[in-house]
């Protein structure tokens, strides 16, 4: 591709873990990139990274970042408008940002400070960046939004059922919102689709040293879904739902 018919892929927490695998995994299939995280030194390094092994094979690839604290709202919404005003239309809307709740906040003892870190990184923050980025998108009738999510945020087995009431909470918010917009904009009849995605347990920083899951496995999925060819999804190119492997999986 030359760099004028490059499609964009923003992609949240792009500096490491999942996000940094899906961002390999387009770059390798022809998209620019804008990364988006908390750690501007990270960024770059993940930048420099990607464009040194893509060098030889992409050429003509070209990599933005973009530095937010994605717990603080107004500076999220802030980055956000930025991002929307002055990018291109995004064919590719990929959110792999989150954290993980402290193993003791339940419910009933979880406090407001952990309460809202955890919700305004997971839920809050997703909410903004699809707002302010994905309208473009959906105006194009061009576009995918893939947002990691996990089954621990299902309604159904294991899923909300005890401990780490908002890292759980916050996944079923995303769940719940995905289901919502692919609804409100025609569930794909439009061109445009969005999808959550459950990694499993990947080695990242949040899953740990041990986990069965390399990050390259977890992203797989979600790659997939930003870029195969909407057939593969099933006889009605289903999309509002939750994946897992190539599967739709229970809420």
């Amino acid at each position: 591709m030359n760099s004028s018919a490059r499609p964009l892929a923003i992609i949240s927490g792009g500096s490491r873990g999942l996000g940094f695998a899906t961002a390999r995994g387009l770059a390798a299939d022809g998209f620019d990139l804008a990364l988006i995280a908390k750690d501007a030194q990270r960024l770059e390094s993940a930048r420099q990274a990607l464009l040194t092994e893509f060098a030889a094979t992409q050429t003509a690839l070209t990599i933005t970042t973009h530095a937010v604290d994605l717990e603080d709202q107004v500076a999220t919404r802030n980055a956000a408008t930025e991002i929307a005003n002055t990018l291109a239309t995004p064919k590719v809307l990929m959110l792999a940002h989150g954290v993980m709740s402290e193993k003791m906040s339940k419910t009933l003892r979880t406090t407001d400070a952990e309460w809202n870190r955890v919700i305004n990184i997971n839920l809050n923050s997703v909410f903004i960046l699809v707002n302010a980025i994905a309208p473009a998108m959906a105006e194009a009738r061009d576009g995918r939004v893939v947002i990691y999510s996990a089954c621990l945020g299902r309604m159904s087995g294991p899923g909300n059922a005890g401990g780490l009431a908002p890292y759980r909470i916050s996944k079923a918010g995303v769940n719940a919102l995905v289901r919502n917009l692919a609804h409100e904009t025609g569930l794909g009849a439009r061109g445009f689709y969005v999808d959550a995605t459950c990694p499993n347990h990947t080695r990242t920083d949040m899953g740990g040293p041990d986990a069965p899951r390399s990050a390259e496995e977890g992203a797989e999925t979600a790659i997939w879904l930003a870029t195969a060819d909407i057939t593969q999804r099933g006889s009605e190119s289903i999309t509002g739902v939750l994946w897992e492997d190539r599967r739709v999986i229970p809420w």
